[in-house]
């Protein structure tokens, strides 16, 4: 299936995890991708990887937060393969803290990544999606920019919060730009974070609160994505996909 034929996406946190089967879903569909990452290692790996199995690659060293260094990636982008239709926000962070324990360095951090961060991809990008006229943006939310998860975590619930609702305003300015906004809401899911966590309390927990009984994968998330990505969803703009196993529907 090549859906994306002729388009460039840029993923970021695309080194690993979520990034990474997004960034080899969307090259497996035809898509030159532009992978960002502050993990350089990772991502020159998974860029040789998906150049060997008949891609279009590039890796870019970028901070999320930082205005100039999204200008260099989405200009990278447009050097390199030509153009910008597609938009992965995917870059993030997260702890388990309390409110009574969160750090105002640890909340300014996290909501600068989590957010922030979405907010200067949405902006810098901008030009080149409009120019794209297939124009597509995928934010990577939470099942905890919806509920309250554990009482755990208020920097990281914030920020999905704001970049849920962010997407809703984004969709709405841009609906007839050519640009469509959506975001995605994963569930619990196997990252290579989560792997030191299997077998304890807390991987039993979060398997307990998945109604399908197991978590997901990087694929799913990545299925998704791609979807959003194509003109399958031509129609879809301002979505909240949750890629769960049921679990916001308890």
């Amino acid at each position: 299936m090549n859906r994306l034929e002729g388009r460039v996406a840029l993923i970021t946190g695309a080194a690993s995890g979520i990034g990474k089967a997004t960034a080899q879903r969307l090259a497996r569909e035809g898509a030159a991708v532009v992978i960002t990452d502050i993990a350089a290692e990772a991502g020159e790996a998974t860029v040789a990887e998906i150049r060997e199995a008949g891609g279009k690659a590039l890796f870019v060293k970028h901070d999320v937060t930082s205005e100039s260094e999204w200008e260099v990636a989405t200009a990278k982008a447009v050097e390199e393969f030509g153009s910008l239709d597609i938009l992965v926000n995917n870059a993030g962070m997260g702890d388990l803290k309390t409110i009574e324990d969160t750090t105002i360095e640890e909340w300014n951090r996290t909501v600068a990544i989590d957010q922030t961060g979405v907010f200067l991809g949405l902006k810098t990008a901008a030009p080149h999606l409009k120019k794209s006229g297939n124009g597509a943006v995928i934010n990577i939310s939470s099942i905890f920019g919806t509920s309250g998860g554990f009482g755990t975590s208020p920097a990281y619930h914030a920020a999905k919060g704001a970049v849920r609702t962010l997407t809703k305003n984004a969709a709405l300015y841009w609906a007839t730009d050519g640009i469509r906004v959506n975001s995605i809401h994963p569930g619990f899911i196997e990252t290579p974070i989560l792997e030191p966590t299997k077998g304890t309390e807390y991987w039993n927990t979060m398997t307990a609160l998945t109604p399908m009984g197991h978590l997901g994968k990087p694929e799913d998330i990545a299925a998704g994505v791609a979807y959003l990505a194509s003109d399958d969803a031509k129609f879809v703009t301002g979505l909240e996909l949750y890629i769960d196993g049921g679990y916001i529907a308890r």
